[in-house]
């Protein structure tokens, strides 16, 4: 079960460091190797502490998954809302949230929820958290921007939804590419990618 975050104003205490320290290696040792490849043995050795102090912080490494999964959830969620209270056009708008997705961090979020979607062995908890969200729903707050982009005439004409959804399917496929690039890569290529969209 996820405990509640700490108020950001409030100094984390040494406990809440660990755990935090815990949870960034969980998350690359999850998306590299999905739960079924990953044991507490490893995340420890990822996080540079003994494997009996992982156990003080997580009981198991399912519920590391679980916890990370609604961490990733609300982090997709709270970038999706959030666009709309950016600064610039639509597209400048649009473009902010490509650069946010295509960050290293976000895209071991991505690759954690597609093991969560994929994998056979993904706690009944991670499941459930997984249903009440929907790749719909995400185009759908956007739809809006978008719209408000064609009447500026900034993106190209057609519907939003089709077009939104072929965009990020790219986007996605990206994440999902396993090839040794500099990090930062695909960042520096959005204006390309933008062109999907754009007249």
């Amino acid at each position: 079960m996820a405990t509640k975050r700490s108020d950001e104003n409030q100094p984390e205490s040494p406990l809440d460091e660990r755990r935090e320290q815990i949870k960034k290696a969980a998350l690359k040792v999850f998306a590299q190797r999905g739960i079924a490849g990953t044991k507490m043995s490893m995340i420890a050795a990822e996080a540079g502490i003994s494997q009996g102090l992982s156990y003080r912080y997580f009981s198991s490494k399912e519920e590391l998954f679980v916890v990370l999964v609604q961490d990733a959830l609300e982090e997709a969620q709270t970038a999706i809302k959030q666009i709309h209270q950016l600064p610039g056009s639509p597209l400048a708008q649009i473009k902010a949230l490509t650069i946010q997705m295509l960050d290293e961090n976000h895209k071991q979020y991505f690759l954690l929820l597609r093991q969560a979607q994929t994998s056979e062995d993904v706690p009944l908890q991670a499941q459930q958290l997984l249903e009440q969200y929907s790749s719909e729903d995400t185009i759908r707050l956007i739809v809006p921007i978008f719209q408000r982009g064609q009447q500026a005439g900034e993106f190209r004409e057609g519907s939003p939804e089709r077009l939104l959804f072929l965009y990020f399917s790219v986007v996605t496929g990206l994440m999902l590419q396993d090839v040794n690039l500099p990090e930062g890569y695909w960042v520096q290529e959005v204006d390309y990618l933008m062109r999907i969209l754009t007249k």
